[in-house]
């Protein structure tokens, strides 16, 4: 998946990195650099026993909220687009908001280890989870990034779920969930727009729905087979972010519906993959990160293609592994590693059980 997006990357972005910076190559590039800083760390979070995680599980959630916070200081904080989301000095940026997915699902998964029983009661076990993703919630909104908050929201739902809570509990969060969820779309007007454009893409075809009808346009013309690789129109600065949360969009117009299939079954062979060695895990807390690093990456694939397709509102997530983000690859094969780790302990527990 990591080398089909350095391609698609090389070819949605050659255009908007030819206007930009006089380069056909300044995105790709940089994605090859962030690829292999992220092969070394996925190498790294593989040889580190994953009970080093749990060990220092609220340590990392307190240093990536700190890192959160950074981003609203002058100087260190950097905003584009209205956004305040990055972090970093001079051109090297990156994002924290993908550092504490990773760093909130470890804590997530050792905080629900270490609750036990006590996860099924109100009082220890809702109403403190609650707190958590308000916690997370209220600093990512303020970034502002709904897209971000709704991965964080249902994988840690999901992950709630599989260490036993009470389906009343889940009802009422996700019912509190959709009350709030109503309440900031109707303060914010970007958002209202996306959702009127959900409800009717034709409404501002030129305005706020422009956005949409540009990828459902790139969508539709590339038909079954697609107009072939590096053939897409839209990438001459029509389709916006054509490398980054748009590349689903590129991808099938050039490579056509069946491709771009073979591209959504490898996100499910890694699904069946992560939950196979969530099931196989050698205790309940590499069980709840296994299935939380899974939850995660299928979750923002269908946020991200789901919003291209206009089967949701649009919300601004890359596609794991195929979008251009160093920050997001990094990360991701980061926890790669981590799933990789657990895989490997609980064949080496199989093993021992069979002696």
């Amino acid at each position: 998946l990591t080398l089909f997006g350095i391609v698609m990357i090389s070819s949605s972005s050659m255009v908007i990195s030819s206007e930009k910076f006089g380069s056909n190559y300044h995105f790709v590039s940089r994605q090859i650099i962030s690829f292999i800083i992220g092969i070394g760390l996925m190498l790294l979070t593989y040889f580190i026993d994953y009970r080093f995680w749990r060990k220092n599980a609220l340590w990392m959630f307190v240093i990536t909220i700190g890192f959160l916070i950074l981003v609203f200081i002058p100087g260190i904080g950097h905003e584009f687009g209205g956004a305040k989301r990055w972090i970093g000095f001079g051109s090297m940026l990156f994002q924290p908001s993908e550092i504490v997915k990773l760093a909130f699902i470890i804590y997530l998964a050792a905080w629900l280890d270490k609750k036990g029983e006590n996860i099924k009661s109100f009082l220890y076990g809702f109403l403190p989870f609650i707190v958590l993703i308000g916690i997370v919630g209220f600093l990512i909104m303020n970034q502002p990034d709904f897209g971000t908050l709704s991965v964080i929201f249902f994988t840690s739902v999901a992950m709630f779920y599989v260490s036993g809570a009470s389906y009343s509990h889940l009802g009422l969060g996700l019912g509190l969930v959709g009350v709030l969820a109503f309440i900031l779309i109707k303060a914010a007007p970007y958002r209202m727009q996306r959702f009127l454009v959900f409800l009717n893409p034709a409404v501002d075809s030129q305005g706020a729905s422009y956005h949409l009808n540009q990828a459902l346009l790139a969508i539709g013309t590339g038909g079954w087979l697609g107009l072939g690789f590096g053939q897409s129109r839209q990438k001459y600065l029509y389709l916006p972010m054509p490398h980054t949360d748009s590349i689903i969009a590129i991808i099938a117009e050039e490579l056509g519906f069946l491709r771009t299939s073979l591209v959504l079954l490898l996100f499910f062979i890694l699904a069946v993959k992560g939950f196979q060695i969530a099931k196989n895990a050698p205790d309940n807390f590499s069980r709840l990160l296994a299935t939380g690093i899974t939850f995660w990456i299928i979750i923002q694939t269908f946020i991200n293609v789901a919003s291209m397709l206009n089967i949701m509102p649009m919300t601004g997530v890359p596609l794991p592994f195929i979008s251009y983000g160093g920050s997001s690859l990094m990360i991701l094969l980061a926890a790669v590693g981590i799933m990789l780790n657990i895989s490997k302990a609980s064949v080496k527990g199989q093993s021992y059980g069979k002696v």
